[in-house]
């Protein structure tokens, strides 16, 4: 898969001793708050509370705070109601396709941010659908390589509901539907397998390889300054960095 699939990966490793914490679970309350808001507090019959929830596990956010969160969206008073979801495409250093994903009580200021970024670091902000056609939404849950005996991990991901699985450097990537995300990250867990993450995301179809480090240097800047920004999701790219390269960059 892409090298944003390893970057997804570090930012993960990083985050436990990251000092950005409350900052991130911050944001993983605004996503399970608006999605309690709009489809209400049952993840089983609400698919984005649910992708919304695993994404929230995927960074250790302890249960109490997950369950606060449901609660405030669905109440009454919930101030859910002043947040939109908006959605920016562009171009990156090297013509890497960048989509950003923000929930928003301003969309000026938000718009005004994110071209920012991209102006700052050698990119430019498109219009919508400028850059979507290059990704497909999927489920991909990761599990760490190290002593995963492939086939055993393939069985377990197919009885989920799993399309795929790829070995990308150090770890498995089982890839499946939006909707089957869940079911294949419990059935790969009580498989004994341990999971690095699991969510929602946007998989490129294609990717530009970029193997310099100044470049390389540029596409992490945007996406670590795009990712600080406190209205940003997610930040998604269809850069395929070496690992040794982005790992030095993003060290």
């Amino acid at each position: 898969m892409s090298g944003h699939s390893k970057w997804s990966s570090i930012k993960h490793k990083k985050g436990a001793a990251d000092a950005k914490r409350g900052k991130l679970f911050s944001k993983l309350s605004r996503a399970i708050i608006v999605a309690a808001k709009e489809g209400g507090p049952d993840p089983s019959g609400n698919l984005a509370l649910q992708n919304a929830i695993e994404k929230a596990r995927s960074y250790s956010m302890p249960k109490d705070n997950i369950e606060r969160a449901i609660a405030r969206g669905s109440g009454a008073d919930s101030d859910a109601q002043a947040f939109e979801t908006v959605v920016y495409e562009g171009y990156g250093p090297n013509g890497v396709a960048v989509i950003v994903e923000a929930l928003t009580d301003n969309r000026n200021r938000t718009a005004s941010d994110v071209r920012h970024a991209f102006d700052k670091n050698d990119g430019n902000l498109g219009t919508s659908g400028a850059v979507a056609w290059l990704f497909e939404r999927r489920g991909v849950v990761v599990v760490p390589a190290d002593g995963v005996d492939e086939d055993e991990l393939t069985l377990a991901a197919a009885e989920g509901g799993a399309d795929d699985i790829r070995l990308d450097g150090s770890t498995y990537e089982v890839v499946s539907a939006p909707e089957a995300l869940t079911a294949v990250r419990e059935a790969v867990e009580e498989a004994g397998f341990p999971v690095e993450s699991a969510e929602l995301t946007m998989v490129p179809k294609t990717t530009v390889e970029v193997a310099e480090e100044s470049a390389a240097k540029k596409i992490v800047r945007l996406m670590e300054e795009l990712e600080d920004n406190d209205d940003v999701q997610d930040v998604y790219a269809n850069f395929d960095i070496p690992e040794r390269v982005l790992e030095t960059v993003a060290s």
